[in-house]
């Protein structure tokens, strides 16, 4: 599976992240490919690739802000989901979106 990701938080500092190092690290772990962007109180880094949101079969947003540049992802599969769970959830997640993917096929 692959995976596209944009993280940030109210402040731009810590969740923002934690969510993208909880994220990667479970999804890496899960034999997945990931990509992440972060949203930060230093601007964007990582900015993701068209070529990585043209491949990817699930991209992940959080939802605490608005994320920059939403536009980008037209089309595909978003999944939103708060900083807070990304950091706590993400072997859920993986979960889920492993299921999801499944059904589809």
């Amino acid at each position: 599976m692959k995976i596209v990701a944009v993280t940030s938080c109210p402040t731009g500092v810590a969740h923002t992240y934690l969510a993208a190092e909880a994220l990667e690290k479970a999804f890496k772990e899960g034999g997945h490919t990931i990509s992440v962007e972060t949203q930060g109180s230093v601007g964007i880094e990582g900015e993701i690739t068209q070529t990585d949101i043209e491949g990817a079969d699930f991209v992940i947003l959080t939802k605490d802000v608005s994320i920059k540049g939403e536009e980008r992802f037209s089309g595909k599969q978003i999944v939103r989901v708060t900083a807070g769970n990304a950091i706590r959830k993400a072997d859920l997640i993986v979960k889920k979106l492993e299921q999801k993917l499944q059904e589809q096929q």
